[in-house]
């Protein structure tokens, strides 16, 4: 009797935390091993949101292929079911090109959602209590209403950006439609793909260096401009793409709340406050994960790796 056994395709992630550097080693290794890029950043996303996002280059993208980057416009907020769905899809013509697919990003859920098969909740948007709830966070606050979700349900709170009202009130309606903690919902399947988890890493004070150099860089890229630019077209400043790190702290500076000091500031403390987060997705002592620290000779170590095991696993 012969067994049969379901094909998994292979799929390198390529994960860590912002300005870590995965741009350019993952360019580097697309290169190198005939690969394409998917971005599991959700950030980069939204096209005219480029300085803010620290998206790649058209320059970077003419390297390889890049994919699920400037697929929606600020006001066409794409969910993670979304986002599953197409990137399922572009591994799978990626594969069918005889080519290796690199999942790249710091989204910590939307990377988990990809590798681990996840099935998000499906509940039914209930316009009475979304009104409640956005009603509540009016009175008492986005931090208030954060509190509310840690103490009901901590372990969706410690994936949830306090800053994203959005996601609070997502998390809370589904667990009060639902009767179940919203962390508890996801349900998911095996893994289609033979997975491959690369992470990058620095030592901390060397990262934050990194962050305060890159938000300087954007503010002299024209960051102020680029904002500027988005609510001249029309775009709300309370969409949930505006009220992302580096968008809504010049939105305060531009409407005279906060100086353009303490715009720069707010964002670089908001990034590590940020970086922090991304931690809890990827744990160093995860044995899934094969973490290499970013230095002198770690393209060639990485390189390696992944010819190894790409023998094995090809």
């Amino acid at each position: 009797m012969t067994e049969h056994t379901t094909q998994r395709f292979p799929l390198v992630v390529i994960l860590g935390p912002t300005a870590v550097g995965k741009t350019e080693i993952s360019i580097q290794l697309a290169e190198q091993l005939g690969g394409e890029i998917v971005s599991a950043d959700s950030r980069l996303f939204y096209r005219g949101m480029d300085i803010g996002t620290a998206k790649p280059s058209k320059i970077e993208r003419k390297r390889v292929p890049h994919h699920l980057i400037d697929v929606a416009e600020p006001d066409q907020p794409w969910s993670l079911a979304m986002f599953q769905v197409e990137a399922k899809q572009i591994i799978q013509e990626i594969h069918s090109r005889g080519r290796l697919p690199f999942l790249v990003g710091g989204s910590g859920q939307y990377i988990r959602a990809v590798i681990e098969g996840w099935h998000p909740p499906i509940v039914a948007r209930l316009p009475q209590l979304r009104s409640a709830l956005e009603e509540w966070a009016d009175e008492i606050g986005s931090d208030g209403l954060y509190a509310r979700l840690r103490s009901i349900d901590p372990q969706a709170a410690g994936f949830i950006d306090y800053h994203n009202q959005r996601r609070t009130v997502r998390a809370l309606e589904v667990i009060l439609t639902t009767g179940k903690l919203f962390s508890e919902q996801r349900r998911r399947s095996d893994s289609p793909y033979c997975n491959l988890l690369l992470g990058l890493n620095r030592p901390r004070a060397e990262l934050y260096a990194r962050i305060d150099t890159r938000i300087d860089q954007m503010f002299h890229g024209g960051l102020v401009e680029e904002v500027s630019g988005l609510l001249e077209k029309g775009y709300s400043q309370d969409l949930p793409t505006m009220t992302a790190i580096g968008y809504r702290e010049v939105i305060s500076f531009l409407h005279g709340q906060i100086s353009l000091e303490e715009a720069v500031a707010q964002i670089k403390r908001n990034t590590r406050i940020f970086v922090r987060r991304q931690a809890n997705w990827f744990k160093s002592n995860d044995p899934a994960i094969h973490w290499f620290e970013v230095e002198s000779g770690v393209f060639e170590c990485v390189l390696e790796f992944i010819s190894v095991w790409k023998t094995r696993n090809i």
